[in-house]
């Protein structure tokens, strides 16, 4: 199956307006994690959060480590607390039309 991992941004609306000005940085540094399948970055009322998909857990957990290390790198300044993630198996999958 896939394996996803989700990582909210809490209270760091500032931090997802700027990842949201990076798109090519971000996609660079996803698409090159082994097992890649999907990536979404999505604006909330109180910050964001990331939706990734890969083919294992492995592909899942590399993301994580490799979004923290670009947010430290890049963006540090407004990053507040770190991201709640969570992860695990995709069950069901399906998707519509453009």
């Amino acid at each position: 199956m896939a394996y996803a991992v989700i990582r909210h941004y809490e209270g760091s609306a500032e931090l997802i307006d700027e990842l949201g000005r990076r798109p090519g940085e971000v996609e660079s540094l996803i698409r090159a994690v082994p097992g890649f399948q999907s990536y979404y970055l999505v604006r909330s009322q109180d910050g964001g959060f990331s939706i990734s998909v890969f083919k294992d857990q492995a592909g899942a957990e590399e993301s994580v480590r490799a979004a923290r290390q670009f947010i430290q790198d890049t963006v540090s300044h407004l990053a507040g607390e770190p991201p709640e993630v969570v992860q695990g198996e995709v069950t069901i999958s399906f998707t519509g039309e453009g």
